[in-house]
């Protein structure tokens, strides 16, 4: 079956340039962030470059650290269980956070939000740990 949307109009170099951060960041594209690059890519390149541009700025200000970015943005989007929270717990973590810190962030949740926030972010912790203990398993058995 034909694609209904039409051709990308920016070229695939660029399109994996504006990729690359997130690989950077949380080591893939997450599906909704492939999602709107793709579309964007199709139908409003200027946008997405825009997008990317304020993202760029304010996600990386001058004051603050990857590390401290990231965990303000885990409790941020904890607050509201949000689900892209975990990406950006992922995204603390490659930057260096420990598992106690993460944990803090969690228990400010829980302070302001409640126990859903501790219930979801004690989850993303868990599934993270996981992953990271299959990572490690997986590089040991290589």
């Amino acid at each position: 079956m034909a694609d209904p949307l039409p051709e990308r109009t920016m070229s695939s170099e660029e399109l994996d340039r504006l990729r690359s951060v997130y690989v950077d960041l949380v080591g893939f594209v997450p599906p909704r962030i492939q999602a709107r690059t793709d579309l964007l890519s199709r139908l409003d390149p200027e946008g997405l470059r825009l997008q990317e541009e304020m993202r760029r700025h304010f996600m990386y200000p001058k004051c603050f650290d990857v590390k401290t970015a990231q965990l303000m943005l885990f409790g941020m989007l904890l607050m509201n269980l949000q689900d892209a929270a975990k990406l950006h717990a992922i995204a603390a973590r490659r930057a260096g956070a420990t598992w106690e810190e993460l944990t803090a962030v969690v228990g400010l949740a829980f302070l302001f939000r409640g126990l859903s926030a501790a219930n979801y972010g004690s989850q993303i912790l868990q599934e993270l740990a996981q992953a990271e203990a299959g990572e490690v398993g997986a590089a040991q058995r290589r």
